[in-house]
């Protein structure tokens, strides 16, 4: 695209899941090089953005996710969340996936 990745910020998405793009800057931790990211869901109403990473973790964020916004972390899995996927518009079910523990919670 001849504009760049700012030719697509007001661009409404169907569904969001690439680990890199406008909406996901603030994902990565300073000092990582992002391949601890696993997944990435965002809500259907695109206000919620939830990942997975090698740490056990799943990671809430609001979207758009910038630099300065913080993530509300969870832990549940063993490490690897290979999976994560959000249900309903206001996030009533979000499930996740261990690699390592195999379990669905």
């Amino acid at each position: 695209m001849p504009g760049g990745a700012s030719a697509t910020t007001s661009t409404t998405w169907d569904n969001h899941t690439v680990k890199f793009g406008w909406f996901v800057d603030g994902i990565y931790p300073s000092g990582t090089d992002g391949s601890h990211i696993n997944i990435v869901e965002m809500s259907r109403n695109q206000e919620i953005i939830a990942t997975g990473d090698d740490y056990g973790l799943v990671n809430i964020y609001r979207s758009p996710c910038r630099e300065d916004h913080k993530a509300r972390s969870y832990r549940g899995h063993s490490e690897h969340v290979t999976n994560v996927k959000i249900y309903g518009d206001a996030m009533e079910t979000m499930c996740s996936l261990g690699g390592q523990d195999q379990t669905l919670i």
